[in-house]
This record gives C-alpha cells, sequence and structure tokens, in this order.
C-alpha cells in the first residue's frame, strides 16, 4: 500500500475521531474509506457531467446512454411506489 501524508484542521479531525469512535474502528480506517467514498463520488460526477455536455453537443449515441442510465433509477421509484 502507498502512504500519505495529511494535515488535517483540528475541526476536521475532531469530526474523523467522533466518527471513528462511533463506528468502533481506527480513524485511518475511516479515513480511507471517507477517501474511497469521495473518489467514487467524484468520478461518478465527473462521468454525469461529460454526458449531460456530450447530449448537449448532440452525440449520436449521448441519448441512448442518457436512457440506459436513467432506466434503472425510474425502475427504483417504480418498485418504491408500489
Amino acid at each position: 500500500m502507498a502512504r500519505l501524508n495529511v494535515t488535517l484542521d483540528r475541526q476536521t479531525y475532531a469530526e474523523l475521531e467522533k466518527q471513528a469512535r462511533q463506528l468502533k474502528k481506527p480513524c485511518t480506517r475511516i479515513a480511507r474509506e471517507i477517501l474511497v467514498e469521495g473518489l467514487a463520488r467524484r468520478t461518478a460526477t465527473e462521468r454525469r457531467e461529460k454526458l449531460a455536455a456530450d447530449y448537449r453537443a448532440g452525440r449520436a449515441d449521448a441519448r441512448a446512454i442518457l436512457r440506459d442510465l436513467e432506466s434503472p433509477q425510474w425502475e427504483l421509484l417504480d418498485d418504491e411506489e408500489a
């Protein structure tokens, strides 16, 4: 594994410690989980933004891709309403 040295302000570190205590996990594990979740969220956001830009630019396959991405969401909404 690679190592990363990060300096946190007091408030951020206090929040990290608080979560670690609540979850009964080491601070380093919580920090790693937060980074992984944040990176995944950022990647998903970038993908959605690129798709939206492609759609606005008239990319031929953008509409089909958008429909594929949205369809599971609509299915989930339909399941919740049932």
